[in-house]
């Protein structure tokens, strides 16, 4: 086994736990698309970043295409150490600052403009350090879905 090989396997279980993108759908619940078509999935292509923020793609029925962008709010703890030292290496004092991300359940929003001018606006809920969440969202043209990834 090449050391290329070994080092794209070492990565699989890091790409894929920092993947909130092939799994996140809309499922209309009322509306003009549940009335024409009740067992609609709507798959949404959200790319992951380093962040917790990141882009949204995707075709409603007709095929309208929309872009927009999700974001969830990680609370983070920060804790800073200050002191002063006298000792030969250390003459400045000993300064120091880590933040940590505090496990819990995190909110988050998708908003997507559509190229027909439909809006899409949604809130959900995440748990810290998961890919599944729930939530629900709205266009502006009376649709209400149930959001699930």
């Amino acid at each position: 086994m090449t050391l290329r090989r070994l080092a794209l396997i070492s990565l699989l279980p890091l790409v894929a736990c920092a993947a909130p993108s092939s799994e996140m759908k809309l499922y209309p619940l009322r509306g003009p698309i549940a009335e024409a078509t009740p067992s609609l999935i709507i798959d949404l292509n959200a790319k992951v970043t380093e962040t917790t923020s990141g882009t949204l793609a995707f075709k409603l029925p007709r095929r309208v295409k929309c872009k927009g962008t999700w974001t969830t709010v990680s609370p983070r703890e920060t804790a800073r150490t200050k002191g002063f030292s006298l000792s030969l290496r250390g003459p400045n004092g000993n300064l120091d600052r880590t933040t940590k991300t505090v496990a819990g359940v995190n909110d988050g929003e998708i908003y997507a403009v559509c190229n027909d001018g439909t809006r899409i606006q949604g809130n959900f809920k995440i748990g810290s350090g998961t890919i599944s969440g729930t939530g629900s969202a709205t266009d502006t043209n009376g649709n209400v879905y149930k959001l699930l990834f």
